[in-house]
């Protein structure tokens, strides 16, 4: 596919600006300060963070954190009432229709043209950005053959199932060609294999060189997705940067796992005894235990040390990395939104 948005259609200014986004020299996001309120609701208090250009990004957060709040703004459906939101160097305030010429957005929920064809749906949108009756061809084309909708030109829309009606979607956001595509829920109701199908479209749209930014409750998928991730909760910024950051962010106790040898007595309560070791609890019916250990106090080697002189023998002893849904809940607080 061939950038759609062009310069042809921009002052000698801004085609100047268009040019500058080189990969890498500018956040395809950028949210500096960003606070937004509706009547007594705080939604933003002061939202920093960037998404590098190229980027797979989760967003993710509880309900009522703010995520919809920051789509919109992305989006230039909303103006943010303090602080600066820029996509791809561009500010959404005063530059509204290039942003909105860089940007596809998907929603958490289908449109309602339910009557037309998916051809039909796609054109009508082709049309709707200026593209020829030439070019909507040949872009429909290639999109429906990138989704693997091929041979669903001429079915209804409203007849599809919710996973075809997902692809649809996401063809309908590639049609203008966009280098930024935010996508709210995308996998949202789909089954296991429409998940996985959609999750390889979005990596191949990477490969292609396109920034997505998904907001999802699905944190499994996301971890596995994602190359970095951004949580807020009420508002505010919890963690923005790489997953493999995230793993060591903010978590003073370290966890281990250690596997038993068969026969071992059960020494839980020898080692919540040892200095230092937070907690100890058995894994499933599994003769491993997960060991948190606070590491002002342990280290690793100490607690080898300790393992031994208790004469618990062990086959195998691994630092435990954290799971996106464990930073998740220990970044985010309790309490209904």
């Amino acid at each position: 596919m061939s950038n759609t948005p062009s310069v042809e259609n921009t002052s000698p200014e801004s085609a100047t600006e268009l040019k500058t986004g080189e990969p890498g020299s500018l956040p395809a996001i950028e949210m500096k300060g960003v606070s937004h309120r509706f009547k007594d609701h705080n939604a933003l208090d002061g939202v920093t963070f960037n998404v590098p250009q190229g980027a797979l990004h989760g967003f993710v957060g509880p309900n009522g954190a703010g995520k919809t709040t920051s789509l919109k703004l992305i989006c230039t459906l909303l103006k943010p009432q303090t602080g600066q939101v820029r996509v791809m160097g561009k500010s959404v305030t005063t530059h509204v229709k290039e942003v909105r010429q860089l940007i596809g957005f998907m929603p958490d929920h289908f449109s309602s043209y339910r009557q037309m064809t998916v051809f039909e749906y796609l054109d009508f949108f082709g049309a709707a950005y200026g593209l020829s009756m030439r070019r909507r061809n040949e872009v429909i084309d290639d999109i429906l053959e990138l989704t693997d909708m091929a041979g669903r030109q001429q079915s209804l829309v409203g007849g599809l199932s919710r996973g075809m009606q997902q692809r649809v979607s996401l063809a309908r956001v590639l049609i203008n060609d966009p280098q930024l595509l935010l996508l709210d829920e995308p996998a949202s109701g789909l089954d296991p294999r429409a998940r996985i199908e959609l999750m390889e479209i979005l990596q191949a749209l990477q490969e292609m060189g396109k920034t997505i930014f998904i907001s999802s409750h699905i944190l499994k998928e996301l971890e596995e997705l994602c190359d970095s991730v951004t949580i807020i909760d009420r508002g505010r910024i919890k963690y923005s940067g790489t997953m493999d950051d995230l793993r060591d962010h903010g978590h003073e106790n370290i966890a281990y796992r250690i596997q038993l040898v068969n026969g071992t007595e059960d020494p839980i309560e020898t080692l919540l005894g040892i200095q230092g070791v937070v907690s100890a609890d058995s894994v499933g019916k599994s003769r491993a235990i997960r060991i948190v250990l606070d590491e002002n106090q342990i280290d690793s080697n100490r607690l080898l040390s300790e393992l031994i002189q208790r004469n618990i023998t062990i086959t195998s002893f691994e630092k435990e990395q954290r799971q996106l849904n464990q930073a998740f809940m220990d970044l985010t607080e309790q309490g209904v939104r």
